[in-house]
């Protein structure tokens, strides 16, 4: 199963180490981690994406829990919750070619970053299978670099 976990961390040196120690330590690998402060300087909020079964993932949690530095610990996968991704994609693109590019990038709302004479970037924001869409539908333009910020993600409101 795939598990979203929220960490409110103290932002000090050395607290990612830690923290994603643990999932290294129970053979878990980290599929996408973000790690940002938050509206307070002194707390960061990391969003780990990890494959794995529940009993084990609740013991990491735990053990999360009990790290000085963490402030909160929050399994979103549980919880209805609300994700974001980021790529950016450096695309070879030449003449006519651009206005068909241009199109694509509208339809999925992604915005161009830099134009050169041979290539476009592209940066566009989502849920993993949109992106996923919109790498699909410009990889015939020829990929020339592409690189992904790892999904965010927040619990919804509760009413």
């Amino acid at each position: 199963m795939i598990h979203t976990i929220s960490v409110l961390v103290e932002n000090q040196f050395g607290v990612l180490a830690r923290v994603s120690g643990l999932f290294s330590a129970r053979g878990y690998n980290i599929e996408s981690l973000c790690v940002g402060t938050t509206d307070d300087p002194t707390v960061s909020r990391m969003t780990v994406v990890v494959l794995g079964d529940d009993r084990v993932l609740a013991q990491i949690v735990n053990q999360l829990k009990k790290l000085v530095e963490v402030i909160d610990v929050i399994d979103l996968t549980k919880e209805s919750f609300v994700e974001r991704e980021l790529i950016m994609i450096k695309l070879e693109v030449k003449g006519a070619r651009r206005t068909e590019l241009l199109e694509i990038a509208q339809i999925f709302r992604a915005k161009v970053c830099d134009v050169s004479a041979n290539s476009v970037t592209v940066e566009a924001t989502g849920s993993e299978g949109k992106l996923k869409a919109f790498i699909d539908m410009v990889r015939p333009f020829g990929i020339i670099e592409l690189a992904r910020s790892g999904r965010i993600a927040v619990a919804r409101a509760t009413q």
